[in-house]
């Protein structure tokens, strides 16, 4: 196996074995999507109406939970000084531990959000569009999420920290993503919206490691 297999792997199984894997991030979304109802009231128009886009939101929270561990886990055992003297260019190793990220959790949130919009009223003939753009903003979500997470490395509270780092990045592909869903669901076009999702995504993975490998390495400095 290659080192950037190895290490794929190894970001996975730290995911499951040490983060609890999408388990965490699937019940709070379970816990969001079971709330809703319960805040806007149980008549199915109404539900129906923000169905798409309240899954689409709470996709986006639930993708938060388990950055702040993305770089601290290995920040604190010393592994990262390990990682930042390999022969792979840190750059590379960020991007492979965000891409175990978009494996170990956002893929199975991108599962789960068909499933949750439409329980929400959502209709059924969204939800291969609904995965796609899940698992496009996913994909985003792990990258924008490892730049505040390599930012707040060694930072109390750390957590609360990559959250206010963040959130404001998640801006862009909830717009765009929430607007491709809304478009095809009335009945509009919906290309645009669902491009400039696969854009933004795309900046962040050219983009967002060569700002996590520049902050992992300030933070071990």
């Amino acid at each position: 196996m290659s080192r950037a297999g190895a290490l794929l792997a190894r970001e996975v199984a730290l995911a499951w074995g040490k983060g609890g894997g999408p388990l965490v991030s699937l019940g709070f979304y379970a816990g969001t999507a079971t709330l809703l109802p319960l805040a806007t009231g149980p008549e199915p128009a109404r539900l129906a109406a923000i169905a798409t886009g309240m899954a689409w939101v709470a996709l986006a929270l639930a993708a938060l939970l388990s950055l702040e561990r993305l770089f601290e886990r290995d920040y604190e055992d010393g592994a990262l000084d390990l990682i930042v003297l390999s022969p792979v260019p840190l750059e590379i190793i960020c991007a492979i531990k965000c891409l175990g990220q978009w494996i170990a959790t956002a893929a199975p949130l991108a599962l789960a959000a068909p499933v949750a919009a439409i329980a929400l009223g959502a209709k059924p003939q969204l939800a291969p569009l609904i995965l796609v753009c899940a698992l496009v903003g996913g994909l985003a979500f792990a990258f924008t999420g490892g730049i505040g997470a390599a930012l707040s490395l060694g930072a109390r509270r750390g957590g609360l920290l990559t959250a206010v780092i963040v959130l404001p990045l998640f801006v862009p592909p909830v717009i765009f993503g929430g607007a491709a869903l809304d478009a095809f669901g009335n009945g509009l076009p919906w290309h645009a919206g669902l491009t400039l999702l696969c854009a933004y995504a795309a900046a962040t993975v050219a983009l967002g490691p060569l700002a996590m490998a520049a902050a992992c390495r300030n933070a071990l400095s």
